[in-house]
């Protein structure tokens, strides 16, 4: 396939044309065409950190749940416990097969008990949409794809509040963290949610698709004077995995578990079934095999995605996720463990082009947000 016929196929988000305006480098990323950086990835994780940063993450998806069964049938499709989760309240989730394995991980945002918006992976769009279809379809449940209906921009970093509050009449300070409500921003009707996947503090809105380059460039605007710049998926992955923040497809699958990939809080087994749950009862009373777990490297080098990890000589796990994090500045990175070796302080190594690098297990996250 031709690299010219490769970028036909790949969808683009209502935001493409302003990307290019801003000079954005696009790279192919879960079926998109999508901003890798525009001026340098490690510039936009600092602008982040310190300032703000916009994101365009309008390629993830978005499924309704209605209807009086809305409730029970996403309490039946999903780990975490929806009834503790009030209207207003977003809630961080998972959907599992009956094996164990996660089909994918995401946000339930609860209007009502009637009403839910499922915020889906981009990549895991399809799949999703056809497991909940199956799954979550029942009388008194209507189930939507209404991905095409929404883009999503992310406003995230330390002085996020501040620049939005400029544009909205919607008093922020009363939107805590995973919490959302409805308003205009730069007078366009959004969903406003505090939400993010950097690890700092920030906003997620979701609008019509025909009114996102309109809020960018009212962003852009209102942003300026707090420093606030665009950011793209090189900066977004290095401020989650600074973070810990797992990534599905790296950092877990439908071959892992959320008990193994550290996401033990938000599977609630006292809640009643879920499609499951007898897998996960049977492996936590049998012993997770393998367990996610965070690392630092001790001599030079960088730990990526699949490399090996050795104990005395012996391959016993792989990297998910790694990389050189500009705030931390050091290499970090997440890797699948035998429980015994996942004590903090145990030496391992990562197998780094072929050579042995020393490591030790670490404390996570590795970033956390100032109080």
């Amino acid at each position: 396939m031709s690299e010219t016929h490769a970028t036909e196929t790949l969808r683009r988000t209502p935001l493409y044309d302003t990307h290019v305006r801003h000079g954005a480098r696009m790279v192919p990323f879960a079926g998109w065409e999508m901003p890798v950086q525009y001026r340098s990835a490690v510039e936009e994780h600092h602008v982040t950190r310190n300032a703000a940063g916009l994101f365009d993450v309008s390629h993830m998806g978005e499924v309704f749940f209605e209807g009086p069964a809305a409730l029970e049938s996403l309490q039946r499709l999903t780990t975490n416990d929806l009834r503790q989760c009030a209207d207003g309240q977003a809630q961080y989730n998972c959907m599992l097969r009956p094996g164990g394995g996660m089909v994918d991980d995401i946000v339930v945002y609860r209007f009502h008990a009637e009403k839910f918006l499922v915020c889906v992976n981009a990549g895991n769009r399809d799949k999703d949409v056809a497991w909940m279809l199956a799954e979550g379809t029942r009388p008194g449940c209507t189930v939507t794809d209404r991905g095409d209906d929404f883009a999503q921009l992310a406003v995230q970093g330390p002085k996020a509040t501040a620049l939005l509050q400029t544009i909205t009449a919607t008093d922020l300070s009363t939107i805590k963290t995973y919490w959302f409500a409805t308003g205009a921003v730069a007078g366009i009707e959004a969903i406003i949610a505090r939400t993010g996947y950097t690890g700092e503090d920030g906003f997620e809105l979701f609008v019509a698709p025909d009114k996102a380059a309109a809020l960018w460039d009212a962003l852009i605007e209102a942003g300026n004077p707090f420093g606030l710049e665009p950011a793209g998926l090189g900066a977004r992955d290095s401020l989650r995995l600074e973070s810990c923040y797992r990534l599905y497809g790296n950092d877990m699958d439908e071959n892992t578990t959320p008990l193994e990939a550290g996401l033990a809080w938000i599977v609630k087994l006292d809640k009643g079934d879920f499609i499951g749950r007898d897998a996960l009862v049977a492996q936590k009373a049998a012993g997770l095999p393998q367990r996610i777990a965070g690392f630092k490297l001790v001599e030079k080098g960088i730990a990526r995605h699949d490399y090996p990890v050795l104990h005395e000589g012996q391959k016993v796990g792989r990297v998910t996720s790694g990389t050189l994090t500009p705030t931390v500045k050091e290499s970090v990175g997440m890797a699948y463990l035998p429980p015994a070796l996942c004590k903090e302080g145990t030496a391992i190594q990562v197998e780094v082009r072929g050579k042995p690098v020393a490591a030790v297990v670490a404390k996570t996250p590795f970033y956390k947000r100032p109080a």
